[in-house]
C-alpha cells in the first residue's frame, strides 16, 4: 500500500484499461459499514428484508428513474451487502434530423454541444449512481434511527466491467443464488451470522 502525505491510501480498484465513458454492463457490490448485518436476514436460502433493507430495495428500483439511459438488470440485497448489474445504454448523440433550412448551422452546433455534454456526463455515471444511491439510503436510514450523518456504507464499492455474454450470465446466476450460498459467502462472518 502506498503512502500520500505520510498516510496510507488505497490504490484504485477501477479497471485501468477501460473507458468508463462507454456504455456497458457493470457488476457492482456495495458493503454496509463495518459489515454490520442491518439489511435483513437469510432464512432457508431466502432473504428477509429489514426496514433498512426495504429502503435499499426502494432506492434500487428508483435508480432507473433518476438516470434515463440506465437499467438495473439484476440485483440482490444481502444482510451486509448488495450486488447489482447496472447497464448503461449507448443512447448515441441526441440525434437531430437533417433539415435543409436556414437553421441547419444552429442544429449542427447544437448536436456537437449535446455530444460533448453527453460524453462528459457519462464519464462519471457509475460513481454518480452509487453516490446518489448511498446518499438517499443513508439519509432515510438515519432518519429512522435518529443518527444524522452516520456512515451506513463503506466508502468505496467494488465494480467489474462485464466483458461478454458468458460472464454476464455467470454473474447473474451468482446474484440469483447469493441467498442460497450466504453461509459460504466471503462477506459472511461469525459476527454477522443468521
Amino acid at each position: 500500500m502506498t503512502k500520500y502525505k505520510n498516510r496510507y491510501r488505497v490504490e484504485t480498484i477501477r479497471w485501468q484499461n477501460w473507458d468508463y465513458s462507454d456504455a456497458g454492463q457493470y457488476f457492482v457490490t456495495i458493503c454496509v459499514n463495518k459489515r454490520d448485518k442491518i439489511l435483513g436476514t437469510v432464512d432457508n436460502g431466502k432473504m428477509i428484508l429489514s426496514p433498512y433493507g426495504e429502503i435499499v430495495k426502494s432506492e434500487i428500483l428508483a435508480i432507473q428513474t433518476y438516470f434515463d439511459n440506465v437499467d438495473v438488470d439484476e440485483w440482490v440485497i444481502m444482510p451486509n451487502h448488495l450486488h447489482l448489474i447496472i447497464t448503461i445504454y449507448d443512447v448515441g448523440v441526441w440525434a437531430i434530423p437533417h433539415v435543409d433550412t436556414i437553421h441547419e448551422l444552429y442544429l449542427q452546433r447544437r448536436q456537437q454541444y449535446d455530444k460533448q455534454y453527453h460524453i462528459k456526463r457519462r464519464q462519471m455515471l457509475i460513481p454518480k449512481i452509487i453516490g446518489k444511491f448511498k446518499m438517499r439510503t443513508s439519509k432515510k436510514m438515519n432518519e429512522i434511527r435518529h443518527t444524522q450523518g452516520y456512515k451506513n456504507w463503506q466508502s468505496d464499492y467494488f465494480d467489474r466491467v462485464i466483458r461478454n455474454e458468458k460472464e454476464y450470465y455467470r454473474i447473474k446466476q451468482y446474484i440469483i443464488n447469493n441467498p442460497l450460498n450466504w453461509y459460504k459467502d466471503e462477506l459472511y462472518t461469525e459476527k454477522n451470522k443468521t
